[in-house]
């Protein structure tokens, strides 16, 4: 059902930007440029939404929100730069910053509401503090002794189990592993701390090898739910609908967008994965592209045989 609610609201995202995409009024309004140097210390400013006669809107999320230390949440509330314009809307006069009751008109974020509060009315059965999320991913630790899984978000924390590193699978030529062995994949559910608790982890290559071949011998990952380190975690870029080519500054569409580039070069889209996962909130992954740039993409998954648009 979540995958079905996921796919209804990439279309409908999709159909709403092709149609921003072909209104003209969509491009940046004139007072924009000016309200930019009245956005209070700490904030930074994303789009300008919404302008009604002598007031413009200018979404501003804390600087914060990509620094995987104070990370942004998709669940947190909102505010927004209320500005007041000149009598032609052309120049921003003044501002204030106030809580954002709601999504600006025309943006995805109503058609991703019912999947966020499906994920918020799952806190209470996450661990205090966790975050919620639903994102693929794998692991990518080469040690021969696997990952660990814990049961706690720290290093001095239990061990659960493992997930096994890079598998190789022999077939006599009838396999179909990858140059660098199948990796492990599974759930991510929540984050804290710089840990991913995970679930539902899968025998590595289990899902596109013949299952009727699959040998018993096979390693098997610890598959409950546990924590692991973020920095042995990796996945692919998949498609949340939203705009190509970047990053943005919070789990938020109309939060500042920032080009960045695929691992082969080129603007980034749902060809490959980020150089790093840091960490997430609901739908969104804060991630590190090739090139350096830090910022959050929606939607990410573990996919180890096509890419995930």
């Amino acid at each position: 059902m979540r995958a079905l609610l996921l796919i209804a609201a990439a279309v409908l995202s999709a159909v709403a930007q092709a149609a921003r995409a072909g209104d003209s009024s969509d491009s940046e309004p004139a007072w924009r440029a000016s309200a930019l140097a009245l956005v209070p210390a700490g904030y930074v400013a994303g789009t300008a939404y919404r302008t009604e006669g002598s007031t413009g809107y200018l979404a501003v999320y804390p600087a914060t929100s990509n620094d995987p230390k104070t990370s942004g949440s998709v669940f947190a509330a909102r505010q927004v730069l209320v500005v007041t314009l000149t009598a032609d809307a052309t120049r921003a006069t003044s501002a204030e910053l106030k809580p954002r009751t709601g999504p600006a008109p025309d943006n995805d974020d109503d058609d991703f509401a019912r999947l966020h509060a499906e994920l918020t009315a799952k806190r209470a059965k996450l661990p205090a503090g966790t975050e919620p999320c639903d994102l693929g991913a794998w692991s990518i630790d080469k040690d021969s002794s696997g990952l660990n899984v814990r049961a706690e978000p720290s290093i001095k924390a239990r061990v659960l189990g493992t997930l096994p590193p890079p598998y190789r699978l022999r077939l006599g030529g009838a396999e179909n592993t990858p140059e660098g062995g199948w990796l492990t994949e599974f759930r991510i559910i929540g984050f804290r701390d710089g840990w991913f608790l995970i679930e539902d982890a899968r025998p590595p290559g289990k899902d596109y090898e013949d299952e009727t071949r699959y040998p018993r011998s096979a390693p098997k990952p610890y598959a409950g739910r546990g924590w692991v380190a973020s920095n042995k975690v990796g996945a692919n870029y998949a498609n949340g609908a939203t705009r190509m080519g970047g990053l943005f500054q919070a789990p938020f569409i109309d939060a500042k967008w920032m080009p960045a580039q695929r691992e082969l070069g080129g603007a980034l889209d749902t060809d490959g994965g980020p150089k790093r996962i840091f960490a997430c909130s609901g739908l969104w992954g804060l991630v590190e592209s090739h090139d350096g740039v830090r910022g959050w993409w929606r939607a990410l998954c573990s996919n180890q045989v096509t890419n995930c648009s």
